[in-house]
């Protein structure tokens, strides 16, 4: 989506760094409460059916991590701050991030709304060595952001990577045991840095692999190298076999990509109750896209294909798909298709979760990205109307992020949230391609 900058090919240095932000969803919360700092803070789905998408390291010392049922996490920490999201506002702390590191490097490959990769090789002239522009960032953001952050440099993405999750404070029993905050990985250091780890710490190596080669007596990243490819290659495939491998000799090949696309940008809830009804489910779908049309805004993206996901208390899952004439990053255009979508769908028998998404996306610059409006009149020109509906919203996040999500709503979500009447029902929108309170994984 932007122009490719021009890079090395090979690293024979510690050029790459990864920067992931410290329990990113808690921290926005304490940064903005502070009477929330030094509390076991907990964000997520706070439903029956919700999971956690981020805790503070204080919650983390009682066992609390992402991805875990709310119930569970209630149960573990009962004197925990458990607080819903505001995907408005980590997403503009998000783009104010990703500013930040452009400023020392163009080449910058966002991997989610908390965490990036960084080409350094281009900055040594101006910041100084790898360790140095570490520091740099870490103050920066301190300092301009209100938070923390964690960095791993390396040779190559999964050395800075896992460089950065050795960085991280730890909790251990009895308290936290604090981070170091930055990382830094000499080629020469790499297989004695990579050996001792766990060998579900690379990427690929899941529940059913570590499971698997737990069974034939591997447990660390060492015992996996040291084993013949081709074995690895009989239990898991050619591909995922030589993949291993490669990954635990240190070998990985992938560049920092600037110009990734992000695929889509959505929004899922799951209710505590099966929904059939069909004016509530019309009612969340609109706010729903509203809400996509917001983290469209905050990422400078326009998309083109409208998609609402309906899964049913029996877990089957549909979906329905409709492309726009135009690109549009409006909550009206996408509410409005998404809203036709979902009244095509029979929800009689109870609806378990509803989502939106917007894919197809541009950046807003790109020379195509010419949004028509679909209810244009002969009095007024659809590029006026386009840009009137365009500054309306865009006031409306500044407005959210500023004074809070409820702050400023539309008459839909109003109107849902009286009916709701409370804790009935619940969301979540959490970082990356789409937002979700199901437990179908999780990160932080």
């Amino acid at each position: 989506m932007t122009d490719r900058v021009p890079r090395p090919a090979a690293r024979t240095s510690t050029d790459i760094a990864h920067l992931d932000m410290d329990c990113f969803f808690a921290a926005v919360e304490a940064r903005d409460r502070p009477e929330l700092n030094g509390k076991p803070v907990i964000v997520g789905g706070l439903g029956p059916r919700g999971v956690v998408a981020s805790a503070s390291y204080e919650a983390r010392v009682f066992g609390v991590r992402s991805a875990m049922p709310m119930g569970e996490a209630r149960r573990l920490c009962p004197t925990g701050v458990f607080v819903s999201g505001r995907m408005g506002v980590y997403a503009a702390t998000s783009s104010s991030l990703l500013s930040i590191l452009r400023e020392t490097t163009p080449l910058v490959e966002p991997i989610a709304l908390d965490e990036a990769f960084l080409d350094l090789s281009g900055a040594h002239a101006l910041f100084g060595s790898s360790a140095d522009i570490a520091r740099r960032l870490r103050a920066e953001v301190e300092e301009r952001l209100g938070l923390r952050c964690s960095v791993g440099v390396g040779r190559t993405k999964l050395v800075a990577k896992l460089a950065s999750r050795a960085a991280k404070p730890r909790p251990v029993p009895g308290g936290l045991e604090p981070g170091a905050g930055i990382v830094v990985v000499e080629p020469d250091e790499e297989a004695g840095f990579l050996r001792p780890l766990p060998v579900g710490a690379l990427p690929g190596a899941g529940p059913a692999t570590v499971a698997r080669l737990h069974g034939i007596g591997i447990k660390t990243v060492g015992d996996l190298a040291d084993l013949a490819p081709e074995r690895l290659e009989g239990l898991f495939g050619r591909a995922h076999g030589a993949s291993l491998a490669s990954l635990a000799n240190g070998v990985d090949a992938r560049l920092v990509e600037p110009d990734r696309e992000v695929r889509s940008i959505g929004h899922e809830e799951t209710f505590d109750v099966d929904d059939a009804d069909a004016a509530s489910l019309r009612s969340t779908v609109l706010d729903q896209s509203a809400r996509v049309a917001e983290r469209c805004r905050a990422n400078g993206l326009v998309g083109r294909t409208v998609t609402v996901k309906v899964r049913f208390g029996d877990f089957t899952t549909i979906t329905r798909s409709r492309t726009l004439p135009a690109v549009t990053s409006t909550a009206r255009e996408i509410g409005v298709a998404a809203a036709e979508l979902l009244a095509a769908v029979d929800t009689g028998r109870g609806v378990r979760l509803l989502g939106v998404s917007l894919s197809n996306l541009e950046d807003v610059s790109s020379p195509r990205a010419e949004q028509l409006d679909l209810f244009g009149t002969v009095e007024e020109p659809q590029a006026v109307q386009v840009t009137r509906v365009a500054e309306v919203e865009a006031v409306a996040d500044a407005i959210r992020v500023r004074f809070g999500a409820s702050s400023i709503r539309s008459v839909s979500a109003s109107a849902r949230r009286r009916a709701d009447n409370g804790p009935t029902r619940r969301m979540l929108d959490r970082g990356g391609a789409s937002g979700t309170d199901e437990p179908e994984g999780g990160r932080d």
